[in-house]
């Protein structure tokens, strides 16, 4: 790999890391410089402003994300261990997170809400990719028999996606995994009684 792409990789990383620390409204350049190690004309060779990079960083983050879902994914090919990989990967967000600082999609999403348009719909692209895929996995079950027929993926989607990320949200609060934890394990009864055939 040419040195200006082993730059540019390091700066989307670290900066990916910064901005689900710390927002992207709250890290400076001087900040982004900090981290990398470089100066201001160096990360701008590579990214010609900060919203660029903030764009950029999170799509890497949300990479990085989807790794480890296919990751689980590749590990069986039946719909409920498919969900408690998925489940699992959500279960890492606080105490081993795919990118320092909790889960970027929530973290972006709520940052990006009024403030940042170009940042809301990157975040909103990546959920869609996310609910999909849930919905891909339960309509995949339900046709190989593996899942209720009643089951509505969309609705599960919705279920699921927004009891871990609340729970993250506690955990990070308190700095207390007990409460992503008890998602889990409530979730994980749900999809055995309610989705299980």
């Amino acid at each position: 790999m040419p040195k200006g792409q082993i730059t540019k990789a390091r700066i989307l990383h670290q900066a990916a890391e910064l901005f689900n620390q710390q927002g992207y409204a709250g890290s400076s350049m001087s900040d982004v410089m900090a981290v990398t190690g470089l100066k201001k004309g160096g990360i701008y060779n590579h990214f010609k402003s900060k919203d660029e990079l903030a764009l950029a960083a999170f799509e890497y983050a949300i990479a990085t994300m989807g790794q480890h879902h296919r990751a689980v994914l590749r590990q069986s090919p039946h719909a409920v261990e498919r969900l408690f990989g998925i489940l699992s990967v959500f279960g890492s967000f606080v105490d081993q997170p795919p990118v320092i600082g909790g889960c970027p999609l929530m973290n972006t999403a709520i940052e990006a809400d009024d403030a940042h348009p170009a940042l809301k719909t990157h975040a909103q692209q990546a959920m869609t990719n996310l609910r999909r895929l849930l919905c891909h996995i339960v309509n995949t079950g339900i046709a190989k028999g593996e899942l209720q027929p009643a089951v509505d993926a969309d609705v599960f989607a919705t279920i699921l996606i927004s009891t871990v990320e609340g729970a993250i949200m506690m955990s990070k609060l308190y700095d207390d995994s007990t409460h992503l934890d008890r998602a889990i394990t409530h979730l994980t009864t749900y999809i055995n009684d309610q989705l299980r055939i």
